[in-house]
């Protein structure tokens, strides 16, 4: 059941729904909470395609609020309210209502939503697209206990990481997170399985996909070891592997849905890692309401941290075998050119001006 209401107030959209819950004979409100999706009207058939999916889970009621452009000066001045109430069959499980704010009010949005919030349940404010930069001083957004946004529809998804890991509030979360969860516990059960020190680590995926950055962050904070961020071709992630005392781990991915577990001295395991739906990374979200400690810890870690030491951390283990070459192309400087003439102080003087300190105490002896 649908009803359409023009130039409109909170109190009129209320009443329509008790209306409506009469009309189907379902009276009694059986939600459990409520979400509000901040989105514009690119977008909105997808996220409320989503929250319909996810209400079969959760059922909710469901604010999608849409703030309209107004084209002119004269136009930003005059407010109005639209909203479509769906119950029934064409709200899932729930009830949608549709608000599309208009002039000053789009500006006051939480002053909309505020008398629509079902009474005693949580709120979770989800931005399929523009999130603030801090969720948890938006208007809307603090009034939910639960923020989400997604890092992988923004123009710029690794230096948005590095904005939200400055401004994270106990109670925000990353669908970016939410899509490693499967590869997280894949590798968790892995290691579970032998008992090897981790030494090194790489991550392999998409160049902007804040997912593979949100999973070398994790593991290097978990692990404490060299952490690596390679890339693929795609889609998204594509492998770990995992150096070991043991021998290595490694998860691989090539086409997006199956993908192979091979650890040393074991027969190697198709697992399915498939690329999961909108939908059901907002499910996995609404089971949980309270702070993720462990999406914070990584967040922290820093994606400038986590790039400034992958140059240096994967070749520390191999750091002897470099500086071979270097002694050998040392011992060959005297034989060229003005060196040979003076072979013992010249080749010193240059090997204490390349090699430091090491080559100051061979001079000296």
């Amino acid at each position: 059941m649908k009803i359409d209401l023009t130039d409109t107030t909170a109190s009129k959209i209320n009443k329509a729904l008790v209306k409506a819950r009469r009309a189907i004979g379902t009276p009694a409100v059986g939600m459990v909470l409520t979400l509000v999706i901040v989105t514009d009207e690119e977008n909105a058939y997808d996220a409320l395609k989503a929250a319909g999916d996810a209400s079969r889970e959760h059922p909710s009621r469901t604010l999608l609020v849409i703030k309209r452009v107004s084209r002119s000066p004269r136009d930003r001045t005059q407010s109005r309210l639209d909203a479509e109430v769906r119950v029934g069959a064409d709200a899932g499980t729930g009830e949608t209502v549709v608000l599309r704010l208009y002039g000053e009010v789009s500006e006051h949005a939480q002053s909309v939503v505020l008398p629509l919030l079902l009474p005693d349940a949580p709120v979770v404010v989800w931005w399929p697209v523009n999130a603030p930069i801090d969720p948890a001083n938006d208007p809307l957004g603090a009034l939910a206990q639960r923020r989400v946004t997604d890092t992988y529809a923004a123009e710029q998804p690794v230096r948005e990481l590095s904005a939200r890991a400055g401004t994270y509030t106990p109670g925000d979360t990353d669908l970016s997170w939410t899509r490693i969860t499967p590869w997280r516990s894949m590798l968790a059960a892995a290691l579970d399985q032998v008992v090897c020190e981790v030494k090194a680590v790489e991550v392999e995926g998409e160049e902007f996909n804040p997912s593979c950055e949100l999973l070398a962050m994790w593991l290097a904070d978990r692990l404490d070891v060299p952490v690596q961020r390679s890339l693929s071709s795609g889609p998204g992630l594509t492998a770990v592997r995992l150096d070991t005392d043991c021998g290595p781990i490694v998860l691989d991915r090539a086409d997006g849905s199956l993908a192979t577990l091979s650890i040393e001295g074991q027969p190697d395991r198709a697992v399915a890692l498939k690329r999961r739906e909108t939908s059901e990374l907002i499910a996995e979200e609404l089971r949980r309401l309270d702070p993720d400690d462990t999406y914070a810890s990584a967040l922290r870690f820093g994606v400038e941290k986590l790039h400034a030491s992958a140059p240096a951390r994967p070749t520390e283990t191999g750091k002897a075998a470099q500086d071979e070459p270097a002694k050998g192309e040392a011992a060959e400087t005297p034989a060229k050119g003005e060196a040979a003439e003076t072979p013992v102080e010249d080749s010193a003087e240059a090997k204490e001006a390349t090699a430091g300190e090491p080559v100051k105490k061979a001079a000296a002896k």
